[in-house]
């Protein structure tokens, strides 16, 4: 399956077929484009763009944590977030998100990458 990779510092080289979203946190975290096939990422980005809209040359910022979202990547690495799971934590989103979107900060030095 593929790899997951957290950036840790402020390299701007993404390999091909990889995006980079920011958590609420200011994790970053460099993502196979192929999970964007999954439901639950799909949720998580569609709820960015009605929380903080679409970023203009900034970065993709997701309303949860960085936990959250090394949860729900290590599902995804183990073909868990789908069926009943997969339900379970897309109910579970708003209410951990909700309490983590305070504390994103803008920063619109930040870019997004897709290769």
């Amino acid at each position: 399956m593929y790899d997951l990779l957290i950036i840790t510092s402020s390299s701007s080289i993404v390999e091909k077929g990889h995006f980079v979203v920011y958590t609420a946190d200011q994790a970053h975290f460099v993502v196979p484009l192929a999970y964007l096939e999954n439901e639950v990422i799909r949720q998580l980005l569609s709820m960015s763009e009605e929380e903080f809209g679409l970023p203009r040359g900034g970065p993709i910022t997701l309303p949860c944590d960085s936990v959250f979202m090394s949860y729900i990547i290590s599902l995804i690495k183990k073909g868990v977030a789908a069926g009943d799971l997969h339900r379970a934590v897309l109910l579970s989103i708003p209410s951990c998100c909700r309490s983590t979107s305070s504390l994103h900060q803008e920063s619109g030095k930040r870019q997004l990458l897709v290769c």
